[in-house]
């Protein structure tokens, strides 16, 4: 499994957008393209997904800007590739209307797809935007 350029761009952006929270009011996507390196037009279209998704809020005009949606602690990975990738399947036959499997009508192992993707979102629901904005304890004390 491997997460699209997309949505790693985007916990590389709220993470960076974390490291903000408390310090300043809003942020603007000219200061996210520059502190991550990730082109303006990219970070412009994930502010817009990302806040259609809820995980920030985004005000136009003079002033304006976006800021994370809740506390760092209380969004998670899954909450972010979610965002951009829709919900967390490991295959397609578990989506509600596709039908495009060969072997669908025999397979034994469909049914325990939902569990498999159940521990997937788990795990990654298990890691907040605090921990990946934050410095690792192995770099901190320079090991």
């Amino acid at each position: 499994m491997r997460l699209s350029a997309q949505s790693d761009y985007a916990v590389v952006m709220l993470a960076a957008a974390a490291r903000h929270c408390g310090v300043s009011g809003r942020l603007n996507a000219t200061i996210l393209s520059e502190e991550t390196g990730l082109p303006l037009p990219t970070v412009q279209k994930l502010v817009s997904r990302l806040s259609a998704a809820g995980l920030i809020e985004s005000t136009r005009g003079t002033g304006g800007g976006f800021r994370l949606s809740r506390p760092p602690a209380a969004i998670t990975l899954a909450d972010i590739i979610e965002a951009i990738e829709g919900p967390i399947a490991m295959t397609a036959c578990v989506e509600h209307g596709r039908n495009d499997c060969a072997v669908e009508a025999e397979c034994r192992v469909r049914p325990h797809w939902p569990s498999v993707n159940g521990a997937v979102r788990g795990a990654l629901a298990g890691i907040s935007l605090a921990t990946l904005s934050s410095t690792p304890a192995l770099q901190a004390n320079g090991i």
